[in-house]
């Protein structure tokens, strides 16, 4: 049974991080980001908070917000999507990785590009 509020959430989210990287992009400065969030889909700022912490997101919002941010009617139900928001624990490895990387010789980068090569192929269910 799919769980929509949840998938929503985790959608509207994604839409979320999208706005702050385009901003942070095209050099906004990061304070009143989420003001400007709420404003672009038409919510108070005190209504996207609680959405972000708890908030249910009901059918008439959810297609308001997808039709703000361009995204097809039914975008943010969809619960088969990748999460595009990374959870803490994706974020220290990323980081982790990152300075794995930036510190490794050539031989050590091969290295490490092999073994996450192995190991993707490894965990790919074979069709």
């Amino acid at each position: 049974m799919p769980n929509t509020t949840v998938a929503r959430r985790r959608n509207v989210l994604a839409l979320h991080r999208r706005f702050l990287e385009g901003a942070v992009a095209a050099g906004l400065p990061a304070k009143g980001l989420d003001q400007a969030f709420a404003k672009k889909i038409e919510i108070s700022p005190s209504m996207w908070s609680q959405i972000k912490s708890s908030r249910p997101i009901g059918d008439n919002l959810a297609r308001q917000i997808e039709r703000h941010c361009d995204v097809e009617i039914g975008w943010l139900d969809k619960e088969d999507r990748p999460s595009e928001v990374p959870d803490a624990a994706e974020e220290r490895f990323i980081a982790a990785a990152r300075e794995a990387w930036r510190t490794a010789n050539a031989k050590g980068k091969r290295e490490l590009s092999g073994w996450l090569k192995k190991h993707a192929q490894d965990a790919d269910p074979a069709p």
